[in-house]
């Protein structure tokens, strides 16, 4: 019986550390001995790469365009969707346990709705070969109305610390309901937070309707590792955004 990976996907409006989230859900679960672990970078504005130490020399929509160009001829004998599955394959890069899918910016005229469907197709057939799949989505709601976020058992909804995060935050929460999406739990993970954050927030939160299930602090040493382009993975473990990231994982039951 094939077993599927246990899929967690972040959501929120841009900004509020959904990259360093699930760069650090990564390295938690490498930490653990879960990996390897397929991130996927589904964000346009696509720099999981960076977060996570790995070179990346193909996006799926770079591959699209030169497909669709005539820029890689197809070879003898393969249609065009065998030959694209078979580059997606050969696109995925490869760090320490963890192999990375990156979508890229949209391919012609601002579509994106091939690329769409292809990730969502792939992650299904790659999802067989990893126990845990990280999907970073783009900001905004697009990909969960197109339902690129679907069979999923864990969405984090990320949000910085401010009452229009927050309400950004509960407006994922109604159109995952409304549109009946294939998600198992659903939990709100606040950013960038210091002291007294939360108490002033309660109330917006509570309106949302999500569970709080942890928040992230306000990190000098994060800001100072993506200025000079260093890798979030390589955070120590005693830093205080990898203790919060685990211990989101332990409440949510990932780890």
């Amino acid at each position: 019986m094939t077993v599927m990976a246990f899929t967690i996907a972040i959501a929120g409006k841009g900004g509020t550390g959904k990259t360093t989230l699930a760069a650090l859900l990564a390295r938690q679960l490498i930490k653990a001995g879960k990996g390897p672990v397929l991130a996927v970078d589904a964000d346009a504005n696509a720099n999981l790469n960076e977060a996570l130490g790995i070179k990346v020399d193909d996006t799926i929509s770079e591959l699209l365009n030169r497909i669709n160009h005539n820029l890689e001829p197809l070879p003898a004998g393969m249609t065009k969707d065998q030959y694209v599955a078979y580059r997606v394959h050969q696109s995925l890069a490869e760090g320490d346990d963890v192999d990375l899918l990156v979508m890229g910016g949209p391919e012609g005229a601002g579509c994106y709705c091939y690329a769409n469907n292809l990730v969502r197709g792939f992650m299904q057939d790659l999802s067989n070969n990893y126990p845990y799949v990280v999907m970073d989505n783009e900001a905004g709601l697009e990909h969960l109305s197109r339902r690129t976020t679907q069979n999923v058992d864990i969405l984090l909804v990320s949000s910085d610390s401010s009452a229009r995060g927050i309400r950004s935050a509960g407006r994922v929460k109604e159109l995952v309901d409304s549109l009946k999406l294939d998600i198992k739990k659903m939990y709100l993970v606040v950013s960038k937070v210091t002291e007294g954050t939360v108490e002033a927030l309660q109330g917006e939160i509570d309106r949302t309707g999500l569970e709080l299930v942890g928040t992230i602090p306000l990190d000098d040493q994060v800001r100072e590792m993506d200025l000079h382009s260093k890798p979030l993975v390589d955070l120590p473990d005693d830093s205080p955004v990898v203790r919060a990231v685990q211990q989101i994982m332990e409440k949510a039951s990932i780890l």
